[in-house]
């Protein structure tokens, strides 16, 4: 018997409505916003949601000025077509890259994001 489930995450950013629309047209997730917090949840229950921060201050990849603290990956099958999407909803293409199997983006607020290669 499980003693959890699977975990939410919980992303600081300035405008927690804006990343949780970026991140939920990017996962095709539900999208759910109110006053001080956003979130996106899949299907099958998987959660990430989205807190206010005064002052926030974007992550400094790939230096540790100001460090990353997390990232998400996902998974496409095309790098391309991919790309082409999440630079629609507003991601902007880093100049920093790498790798070949995966692109490094950073999401509307500043957190960099990888597309990968299923």
């Amino acid at each position: 018997m499980a003693i959890a489930r699977f975990p939410s995450f919980v992303i600081d950013c300035p405008d927690p409505g804006a990343l949780a629309t970026f991140y939920g047209g990017l996962l095709d997730w539900k999208v759910d916003i109110s006053p001080d917090w956003a979130e996106i949840r899949s299907e099958d229950g998987q959660c990430i949601c989205f807190q206010p921060v005064d002052d926030f201050t974007p992550p400094d990849w790939p230096g540790q000025g100001v460090p990353q603290q997390m990232h998400l990956d996902v998974m496409v099958e095309d790098l391309d077509a991919g790309e082409k999407a999440v630079l629609e909803l507003g991601a902007t293409r880093h100049d920093h890259q790498p790798g070949t199997t995966f692109r490094v983006f950073l999401d509307p607020a500043g957190h960099p994001f990888c597309l990968c290669i299923e």
